[in-house]
């Protein structure tokens, strides 16, 4: 099976095969670990147009490097026309260095993904640190969800607080979605444990659902809290419209960080933890 193209770098080679040739055998008897294998995008009159017939697998050196704390500010400014001329729909301040040489770190379509230094290749997957055991990639994704949930800020949310907190947690939900309702049937015993939770709305249905709809009666009601509860258990809330409401920011946002249902539950670190998680499990989980 011979490759039909490689991209040598001097941290790593990425092995390109089709689909056809590439042997399921290969993968499953981890001879390349399926956490190494990403899809290589290629750059074409400006536009990213995936690979479809191929599959290129990252083979990593022995040792992976550390994460350093790289910011926008180690990026030159030659380096940053490169990748912006190629790719002008990143934003500038979320460039930067990747814990491999000559590739670069960028937030594109709210995921991150990894760039050549030449603007070439576009890299989609997960960067791990093999002598650590520690997801790399992941590490930026926790930083960057909660910067973003930091933006919205307690006064943007429905807050649910215990007399001591403890811990914080912001969930995004949905008022039709049976687990969130579940979740919130067990609010007390969160609240009892120390644990706070932050609502935001995440209508899986989209925006002028009836779900989203539901949301914004809630937000503009006169008590956001009770009006939630009741709401979770199949009332109607009849408030007045108060204008302008976070759904929409909130749903945005939700996508950009990656939340793909509900409820997912973040922590005041920024980890993902998808789905319902009772009460005592998620305190273990958060003391961790």
């Amino acid at each position: 099976m011979k490759p039909i193209d490689v991209w040598s770098h001097p941290c790593f080679t990425a092995v390109c095969y089709t689909y056809d040739e590439l042997d399921a055998v290969l993968l499953r008897e981890a001879v390349i670990p399926d956490e190494v294998q990403l899809q290589v995008y290629a750059l074409h009159s400006k536009q990213i147009m995936k690979l479809t017939t191929t599959i290129c697998v990252l083979v990593v050196a022995a040792m992976l490097f550390p994460a350093p704390g790289f910011t926008a500010d180690d990026v030159s400014e030659a380096e940053r026309s490169v990748l912006l001329k190629n790719y002008p729909q990143l934003s500038d301040g979320t460039i930067t260095k990747s814990p491999i040489p000559g590739l670069y770190q960028a937030m594109l379509d709210g995921q991150i993904r990894y760039i050549s230094a030449d603007g070439r290749y576009l890299i989609e997957g997960d960067i791990y640190d093999t002598t650590n055991q520690r997801n790399l990639t992941e590490s930026y994704r926790e930083v960057a969800r909660q910067a973003s949930i930091d933006r919205i800020g307690d006064s943007g949310m429905i807050v649910f607080s215990p007399e001591e907190v403890k811990h914080t947690v912001t969930v995004f939900t949905d008022i039709d979605c049976g687990y969130c309702r579940k979740l919130h049937r067990e609010i007390s015993a969160y609240n009892n444990l120390g644990i706070e939770v932050r609502y935001m709305f995440f209508p899986r249905s989209g925006p002028d659902t009836l779900s989203w709809f539901k949301a914004e009666k809630v937000w503009c009601a006169d008590d956001r809290n009770l009006a939630l509860t009741q709401a979770k258990g199949g009332a109607n809330i009849n408030s007045e419209n108060c204008g302008p409401t976070p759904v929409a920011q909130h749903y945005a946002l939700g996508h950009e960080i990656g939340i793909r249902g509900t409820p997912a539950i973040i922590t005041l670190g920024g980890g993902l933890i998808p789905g319902y998680v009772p009460a005592k499990e998620l305190l273990k989980q958060l003391e961790q």
